[in-house]
């Protein structure tokens, strides 16, 4: 069973893909319910079926961008 934090909370989901591939959705937990996880990140929302989940975990916030002068 995977454990994730209130949704509002940033997150790293690895998840598969069809092929077999793995991949990361990193950004704001908007959802999770008994068949979905609903993350918003850089790529947009994605929406990924937990029986395709493999690990996830709470994540610090990004870092503010620094301002070059």
């Amino acid at each position: 069973m995977i454990r994730l934090p209130a949704p509002g909370a940033r997150v790293v989901v690895r998840y598969l893909l069809p092929d077999g591939s793995a991949t990361d959705a990193l950004g704001m937990l908007l959802s999770a319910d008994a068949e979905t996880v609903v993350v918003d990140g850089k790529r947009g929302v994605v929406t990924i079926a937990v029986s395709a989940i493999v690990a996830a975990k709470p994540v610090p916030p990004a870092p503010e961008r620094r301002v070059r002068e």
